[in-house]
């Protein structure tokens, strides 16, 4: 793992960013899409077809605005998680000064999403407070596998969205900006996460492999169904109740999301974490 850190620790000191200095705050903002607009949960449905590009527009940029506080929220999750990880370990180590700069990233992260989101929409978003008490319950007591497999599961799923918007020319260019940040820092913790997975689950037996596998399943489904809500589509001024009943039967969404978290689910199986309990659950979020 030390190895697997020293380089990682090397990465982060070439290619670091820095948010505050590289994006510029003061730029004014144009009306281009929040996120690819494939990406929005209402693309394909009857819904989407109905509304005015105008309103796909302010859709996106909520529904972006709704993922970036998501992530915010995880981030804080993850960085309680990796600082009580390595309470005990020797600070001398690599794999010690990788997790703080871990930590530092997401720190950044966090205030850039949080900046982000406040230049592109009023109001402000949060996940639901049954989620933030449960997050609240999940890095209390996760551990080992179940910790870095559950981060590693947020991240890829962000990622492989932002890999898409920070390409998009039709996205806001503050938007694109943000996301090409958060794509090559992450790039390092989801390496991380992957070899500290592996390392955890070195001689865990099938019971404790099953356990595991549900509970990352489980905050995969409340992470990913916890990205855009319906307060999204009452505050772009559509019918909520009909915007959440296409965005949950959007097959055009959930293939989306099926095929670019395939590696995922990949290493999920080479590891012995995709259980038929988890597999489940995995197809009802749309991942599988």
């Amino acid at each position: 793992m030390d190895d697997t850190a020293q380089r990682l620790l090397g990465s982060a000191t070439r290619l670091s960013r820095d948010p505050e200095t590289e994006i510029d705050w003061h730029a004014p903002i144009g009306d281009g899409f929040g996120m690819s607009p494939e990406w929005s949960t209402l693309y394909g449905t009857p819904y989407w077809d109905e509304l005015t590009e105008a309103q796909q527009r302010e859709l996106t940029r909520h529904e972006s605005a709704s993922v970036a506080t998501t992530g915010i929220w995880f981030e804080l999750i993850l960085q309680q998680l990796v600082l009580r990880d390595v309470y005990d370990k020797p600070p001398r180590s690599a794999e010690f000064q990788w997790a703080l700069t871990e930590i530092a990233d997401e720190c950044r992260h966090s205030i850039m999403f949080a900046r982000a989101t406040e230049r592109m929409v009023e109001p402000s978003y949060r996940p639901r407070l049954l989620t933030r008490e449960l997050g609240r319950m999940f890095k209390t007591v996760a551990t080992g596998e179940s910790a870095y497999a559950a981060i590693l599961v947020a991240e890829e799923v962000l990622d492989v969205m932002q890999r898409d918007w920070m390409r998009d020319r039709r996205v806001e260019p503050l938007v694109r900006q943000v996301n090409h940040i958060h794509v090559v820092e992450e790039s390092r913790h989801m390496v991380f996460a992957r070899e500290e997975t592996r390392e955890r689950l070195a001689g865990a037996g099938r019971g404790r492999r099953w356990v595991s596998a549900l509970v990352i399943a489980i905050a995969a489904d409340t992470i990913v169904s916890s990205m855009v809500g319906r307060e999204v589509y009452a505050n772009v001024g559509l019918d909520a109740d009909r915007a959440v009943r296409e965005a949950r039967r959007n097959e055009h969404h959930r293939s989306l999301l099926r095929t670019s978290c395939a590696n995922l689910m990949d290493f999920l199986g080479s590891v012995g974490l995709l259980t038929p309990a988890a597999s489940r659950v995995y197809r009802r979020t749309g991942l599988l």
